[in-house]
């Protein structure tokens, strides 16, 4: 249940924490508390047993993604450590502001012990990268089954799209072309990237490797989606098949926006995230909140494990 955290929005350490409690608390300003508790409670301890459950295997998929990845690019990774690492990785970024410092940890952890500390960066960036490629791909899936859907969806999916995409894609075309002109100062950034590119292609790209990605990543994004559905169809007589789509797309959506790196773990930004898209499908917003609320403790609890590898020997006991 991690998720790399773009390093582009730098925000200082103690701010993100300060960030994320005026979020939690202008949220709990504006909602309606009552009905927020009264969501919360229909969470049966049976429901939170089996996410928890479920995030065993979660942790168990992207561990060997990691492992299978790094195989790739040459290096070598027991399962056991792959394990380890990873629920240390979870610990850290739900710990730790930023929301990489476990996944940069991991890396480096690996690196120190096999020797070969960028492949082992490189790693790491990829097994996060074929996550948030599929993950982004479900997302957009379910963005456009509910826009579909929901005119309101539509009209912020517009102003989304002429506000965010546009200049996004415009500043990919100046970065592109900026490296294009074969300036000197990008030489060393150029060797690192065409580095980086093989690599990529090796771990990820290449005819062999793409489709165990895929199918990896999907199954690991499954399990986020299945950890939300398990807590949501909890104290409910049931969902229709329209409903739990419609949950699912929701959740998708805001698994994308726990990647926005203002907080600490994703919290506040998911919740208020929660609290506009609810109202959009046109369920009530204290549902949605209370789902994340839900998510994020669910997530912290299964990473508590990874606090007996804090003090850990690096990768492979080396």
């Amino acid at each position: 249940m991690t998720d790399s955290r773009p390093s582009a929005i730098r925000v200082p350490l103690t701010a993100r924490w300060l960030l994320t409690l005026v979020f939690l608390g202008l949220l709990g300003w504006f909602l309606d508390l009552e009905q927020l508790v009264v969501e919360l409670s229909r969470f049966s301890l049976l429901a939170v047993g089996l996410a928890l459950l479920v995030s065993v295997a979660q942790v168990a998929l992207s561990a060997w993604r990691w492992r299978y990845t790094a195989r790739r690019l040459g290096l070598g990774l027991t399962m056991k450590t792959a394990v380890t690492e990873y629920y240390l990785a979870m610990f850290l970024n739900q710990c730790l502001p930023g929301g990489v410092v476990g996944d940069v940890n991991r890396a480096w952890r690996h690196g120190s012990g096999s020797g070969e500390r960028q492949k082992a960066l490189h790693g790491v960036m990829i097994e996060r990268l074929s996550g948030q490629l599929v993950m982004s791909a479900v997302a957009v899936c379910g963005g456009f089954w509910l826009v579909a859907g929901h005119p309101d969806l539509q009209m912020l999916a517009g102003n989304w799209a002429n506000g965010v995409i546009v200049p996004a894609l415009g500043l990919i075309a100046v970065f592109t072309l900026v490296l294009g002109l074969g300036s000197r100062a990008w030489q060393g950034l150029r060797r690192y990237l065409a580095s980086l590119g093989r690599d990529i292609y090796r771990g990820l790209l290449n005819p062999r490797s793409l489709p165990l990605q895929i199918v990896s990543s999907l199954l690991v994004v499954a399990s986020y989606l299945g950890v939300f559905w398990l807590l949501a169809a909890s104290g409910r007589e049931g969902m229709s098949a329209e409903q739990t789509l419609t949950l699912l797309a929701l959740c998708s959506l805001l698994l994308l926006a726990m990647v926005i790196p203002l907080t600490v773990a994703g919290w506040g930004v998911r919740e208020g995230a929660a609290a506009v898209l609810w109202p959009l499908a046109g369920l009530p917003a204290e549902q949605g909140v209370a789902l994340s609320v839900g998510y994020g403790l669910t997530v912290l609890l299964s990473s508590l494990p990874g606090g007996l590898f804090v003090f850990s020997r690096a990768s492979d006991g080396r």
